[in-house]
């Protein structure tokens, strides 16, 4: 059963699928300021291995600001955060390869084709030529890409630039993810083929950022609402 809640400024706690384990996350009384401006003021929140998680709220309550804290991109303005035990920012080096994130725009070379990013990101995380390839090619079937493969990006339309980062963000299975609204410029067939490779479970943790909350709840453990 699914459990709801509303976070502003106060705490809550994602019910845990992986008994005995970790929390993914622990955050205590984050801020982070952006001049005059505050996106987020005294959150906490704890997060257990396992978990999925839908993050709700207004443009401008601090969701992909979350996000990218938790991703090591950002730093605090104040308060405690701990990603996969690790302690941010001072541990944020640590945290390379444990997180598949996913933002508003495509971390995608636009020069190059889909395969060739892909095979940049699997360097880049240290996967071994002879693991990288089958996969690549798997992630890049499962999302129907294989007749654009060989394109560059730059001549792809947004829902098929958001498949490939989707692979990215997920090529070296990291124990983490972080997506902000992954269903953007998806069409429901292209969502229908997503979800099974953004799922949560099997010690991995799923925090989702979305406008939609009837696919959010219906796909999630928890939901924390900001603003």
């Amino acid at each position: 059963m699914m459990e709801r809640t509303a976070v502003e400024g106060r705490s809550a706690e994602a019910p845990a699928r992986s008994r005995g384990l970790e929390p993914a996350i622990r955050v205590s009384g984050l801020r982070r300021d952006f001049g005059e401006r505050t996106a987020l003021d005294g959150l906490d929140l704890r997060v257990e291995t396992g978990a999925s998680v839908a993050i709700l709220g207004p443009n401008g309550s601090g969701k992909s600001t979350l996000l990218r804290i938790l991703a090591g991109l950002l730093r605090p303005s104040g308060g405690e955060v701990s990603v996969l035990g690790l302690d941010l920012p001072k541990e944020t080096h640590l945290l390379r390869g444990k997180v598949g994130y996913l933002g508003h725009e495509p971390l995608l070379y636009r020069d190059l084709s889909p395969r060739e990013n892909l095979q940049l990101s699997a360097a880049l995380n240290g996967i071994a030529d002879d693991q990288a390839g089958p996969r690549i090619d798997a992630l890049i079937d499962a999302v129907g890409m294989g007749a654009r493969a060989g394109d560059r990006v730059a001549e792809l339309s947004a829902g098929m630039r958001q498949r490939i980062d989707i692979c990215r963000a997920i090529l070296h299975e990291p124990p983490l993810l972080l997506f902000d609204e992954p269903d953007a410029h998806l069409d429901p067939e292209a969502r229908r083929e997503i979800a099974p490779l953004i799922a949560a479970g099997d010690g991995r943790t799923r925090l989702v950022v979305s406008h939609d909350r009837g696919a959010a709840t219906e796909d999630s453990d928890f939901v924390v609402e900001l603003g």
